[in-house]
């Protein structure tokens, strides 16, 4: 089947310096998330769309808990707070059933792959884009920039401690994955080999899984979404 070989990312141009992925992803508003529950094609369907922040484990519970003909989550998302994209996946999968789904030319990147990997089964249509890049604290460049211009002592420690939270939320990524279902090497083979700074020619900063790569890592199952 024709649709099966196909990379998950749009049909349309490709970013030069990330080549699997879209050159305009739709990621969709960068105001925090919103949830709208919605009728589409028979289903109840809870559209999760914008920037993962603080308050949306809360959120994503309260939503479905007040509806519970809810089938399905859509979601695209720039990303946001790494945390709160974790604690969101654990809120849906307390919801047993709730199948996650990145319809076609919708984008989930960076923290909203956490929050997309607690449905319980998972789909990517498509021509949908699961995007990566590292998680990393080290992608605060100006605070450490800002930091060199107070002198080496200063920079040194501010490293330090952002290694150590880079550490730990690198240690809790790799529970969730394992929790979710989502085989680890997802991490070591493709997530943390790609820079979170950069806006360098070639530097890699996003990966988008192909089809195939989805599957092999178990981000999504074989079966198509009605």
């Amino acid at each position: 089947m024709a649709a099966a070989a196909m990379l998950l990312s749009n049909s349309s141009a490709k970013d030069p310096d990330n080549p699997t992925c879209p050159k305009d992803p739709d990621w969709g508003p960068s105001t925090p998330m919103k949830l709208t529950a919605v009728d589409r094609g028979g289903k109840r369907v809870l559209l999760a769309e914008g920037v993962v922040d603080a308050l949306l484990p809360d959120r994503m519970y309260d939503a479905i808990a007040a509806d519970d003909t809810i089938e399905e989550i859509w979601i695209r998302s720039r990303g946001g707070d790494a945390k709160a994209g974790n604690e969101t996946g654990k809120v849906i999968r307390e919801f047993a059933g709730i199948r996650t789904r990145i319809p076609n030319g919708w984008t989930c990147f960076s923290a909203c792959n956490f929050v997309f990997m607690g449905g319980e089964p998972r789909s990517v249509d498509p021509g949908g884009v699961f995007m990566v890049h590292m998680f990393t604290h080290t992608s605060q460049r100006k605070v450490i920039e800002d930091s060199v211009e107070k002198g080496a002592e200063d920079t040194i420690e501010l490293i330090g401690e952002i290694e150590q939270l880079s550490a730990l939320l690198a240690s809790e990524d790799n529970a969730f994955l394992m929790r979710m279902g989502v085989m680890r090497s997802l991490l070591t083979d493709v997530m943390y080999r790609q820079l979170a700074t950069g806006g360098k020619s070639g530097s890699g900063e996003r990966y988008c899984l192909s089809l195939d790569e989805a599957i092999k890592y178990n981000v999504a199952q074989k079966e198509r979404p009605d």
